[in-house]
């Protein structure tokens, strides 16, 4: 069981039960520092013993307000699964720790405020990974949960962008469009308007709160070399295969009709007036993976499939020699569409 929470007033703002309570309160609900983090809360700084032979492996992600999340459709334990999550997604090998650092608004309350790290070390507890330490400061705007997450591997088993050939195929893991489909609903209000309820449509919400990131198969894949470049996408499928492509000095084809797009994602994108094949492959907010292998590797990535513990991977698609970027569709080519960016 893990430690309760400090008595703070539960609907006082942050700034009125004052930061040093807050990350006490953090503090307190804790498990014990595994051995290797010598020095974790309390300190300015973090003091961890490296992984003999390893490669330190670092990513940072920021999450903000009415751009990545929205208070009025998150939870905070979404809100702070879900800044966990987008880090973990990117990274290909197994995670260790993180640091976390939120901008908090002045109307926040500390119940606000330890709901979302609640949300943060659950999934935190299962994927593993330690919180060892962070920063709480004001935001005189929105909310902003800042995390970075460290993790180690071989350097025989990291896996980037780059490093793909022409004649790999692709595969993707779970599913494309989900995330983007739950966000236009909510945002939509359509249940909430008129009752109207579309079956499946809820697992895509819970895609976009609460993102699964392939930490194990990020892990599998770098481990038994079966894929020669990877890359999440969280901006979208369209932005993760032109990367990829681009990284690497190939072109890629990849086959609408094999997309893993989920049928209520399909429907929700015709109800709305969207293609659902664009809609799906530029849509953002998936954190599934896109990865080469070559086939030759077909056999390797046989076992990444059998203990993938039920995560589907599905080809997709081909990288070519030519640098172009479709997708066909009834044998059709059409230009690949682009994903989201923030500018």
């Amino acid at each position: 069981m893990k430690p309760g929470r400090p008595n703070l007033p539960g609907n006082a703002t942050a700034p009125v039960v004052g930061e040093r309570a807050l990350i006490a309160g953090i503090r307190a609900r804790l498990a014990p520092a595994p051995p290797w983090l010598l020095l974790g809360i309390g300190d300015d700084a973090a003091v961890v013993k490296p992984e003999r032979g390893a490669l330190e492996i670092l990513t940072t992600d920021a999450l903000v307000e009415s751009i990545h999340f929205d208070r009025r459709f998150s939870s905070p334990e979404d809100i702070g699964w879900k800044s966990l999550a987008v880090n973990l997604s990117d990274i290909a090998a197994m995670p260790r720790l993180a640091l976390l650092s939120l901008a908090l608004p002045a109307d926040i309350s500390s119940a606000e405020v330890h709901a979302l790290v609640d949300g943060f070390l659950a999934l935190a507890v299962d994927a593993r990974v330690t919180l060892a330490g962070g920063n709480v400061t004001r935001s005189p705007g929105p909310l902003m949960v800042d995390v970075t997450v460290s993790g180690f591997a071989r350097a025989r088993h990291v896996l980037t962008r780059g490093g793909a050939r022409a004649g790999d195929d692709l595969y993707v893991t779970g599913s494309v469009g989900a995330g983007a489909a739950g966000l236009g609903w909510l945002r939509d209000g359509r249940e909430a308007a008129n009752g109207v309820e579309l079956e499946g449509i809820k697992a895509c919400v819970l895609r976009h709160r609460r993102p699964e990131p392939r930490v194990r198969v990020g892990a599998l894949l770098g481990r038994n070399r079966a894929a020669t470049a990877c890359m999440d996408t969280s901006d979208g499928l369209a932005d993760a295969a032109r990367q990829i492509a681009q990284a690497s000095g190939v072109g890629a084809t990849i086959d609408a009709a094999s997309l893993p797009i989920p049928s209520a994602a399909r429907e929700y994108f015709r109800r709305a007036g969207h293609d659902p094949i664009g809609a799906a492959l530029a849509g953002g907010d998936d954190y599934e993976l896109l990865f080469a292998a070559p086939r030759r590797s077909r056999g390797r990535l046989a076992t990444v499939v059998r203990q993938s513990r039920g995560v589907p991977i599905t080809r997709i698609g081909q990288l070519t020699s030519e640098r172009h970027l479709v997708i066909v569709r009834d044998g059709v080519p059409e230009p690949l569409p682009e994903g989201f960016v923030h500018f």
